[in-house]
């Protein structure tokens, strides 16, 4: 995705001020704000998008704030030294970006109570000087498995899925929930790839899919692997279409990326910074989606028929609006019992608790 050219560091403080953006309310500058990656910043997907908030963040504040970075640490005790070693460098807060992060996080913040720490899409906060955050992600995922149910050809859509864990089956469900709506026919296959970030491992989740009859992928991974196996499966005379994970994947638009969920993290950040700044940052949680303008679908391309375009773009809208909600009774779980009734909406504790498949959907969910 096209990102606008940032200021320099003087511009970015007048621009700032003449926002009414806050100074530090301490008198010490500048803020020292951190984050830890899982993935590589030229990811093209979940890390990059990270990066670009992190960017924000400097174009916001100017020389009010420092931004430091490590990417690429993995998930575990490695997370657990990253975060350490950036609080004692200094850090005044710190967002660690993976889910895979939370024990590492909530452990080093009983360490450094005078730090804020920030960790993405997870639930645990053991200390008042921890807040979590995350995106709704499936509103995204409605959006994309219409389209995909409707351009389907072999009636197989399938989802390349990392981790089992409810963030990912709720994309998994609202992307089969709609895509069934717009095409009864449409079966979907799931692989799980119990990695975030691995080309390798994408590009053979995503050839297996095209071998099974699979002609429309979703990802819950960050690479662009799925994506360059679709260009090389149409370049031997195959119809393959995918859609962008986390960033728009531009590059592989029109075909095979006919639209994209782009998850924008830029506004949360300057926001939390921006509370850091002026002494008004506090624990909780936030879990903003189309409405805040954090999950966004990129361009929908001109290889989808106009008809389904108008139809994800009054999805859109509706959703966008607090008009509709992706998991609006009657669903019923796989097992035939019922999730919710005939117009009832899913709450966040049902939606975050969520470890079951949607009736009619074939397949085991992993431990």
């Amino acid at each position: 995705m096209q990102r606008r050219t940032l200021l320099t560091t003087g511009a970015a403080a007048a621009t700032a001020a003449a926002f009414g953006l806050p100074a530090r309310a301490d008198g010490h500058g500048p803020l020292k704000v951190g984050f830890i990656y899982v993935g590589p910043i030229g990811d093209g997907g979940w890390t990059y998008q990270h990066d670009q908030g992190r960017l924000d963040v400097e174009e916001a504040f100017g020389d009010q704030v420092e931004t430091v970075y490590q990417e690429s640490v993995p998930e575990g005790a490695d997370a657990e030294r990253a975060i350490t070693q950036m609080a004692l460098n200094g850090a005044d807060i710190i967002f660690t970006t993976s889910f895979g992060y939370m024990e590492a996080t909530n452990t080093v913040a009983g360490n450094f109570p005078d730090i804020k720490f920030e960790h993405a899409t997870g639930f645990m906060r053991d200390h008042d000087n921890v807040a979590t955050y995350d995106a709704r992600f499936y509103e995204g995922r409605a959006v994309i498995g219409h389209i995909a149910g409707r351009m389907t050809n072999t009636n197989k859509i399938g989802y390349i899925a990392s981790f089992p864990i409810p963030e990912v089956i709720q994309g998994i469900n609202s992307a089969y929930k709609h895509a069934k709506a717009a095409n009864p026919d449409v079966e979907m296959v799931v692989i799980w790839v119990y990695t975030w970030f691995d080309p390798a491992k994408e590009a053979d989740a995503a050839k297996a899919m095209i071998e099974q009859g699979v002609d429309v992928i979703m990802q819950h991974t960050d690479s662009t692997a799925p994506q360059a196996a679709a260009a090389e499966a149409n370049a031997a005379g195959g119809t393959v279409y995918t859609f962008g994970q986390a960033s728009d994947m531009a590059a592989f638009a029109p075909m095979p990326r006919i639209a994209s969920i782009i998850d924008d993290w830029g506004p949360y950040y300057v926001k939390r910074v921006g509370q850091v700044l002026d002494g008004t940052w506090e624990s909780g949680h936030s879990w903003g989606g189309m409405p805040e303008g954090e999950v966004v679908i990129g361009e929908i391309t001109d290889v989808v028929p106009a008809e389904v375009k108008a139809e994800a773009e009054a999805m859109i809208a509706a959703i966008t609006a607090g008009e509709y909600h992706p998991f609006t009774g009657p669903i019923n779980k796989q097992d035939g019992s019922v999730f919710l009734a005939e117009g009832e909406v899913a709450t966040d504790l049902q939606l975050v608790q969520m470890d079951f498949y949607l009736e009619g959907f074939e397949g085991d969910i992993p431990n």
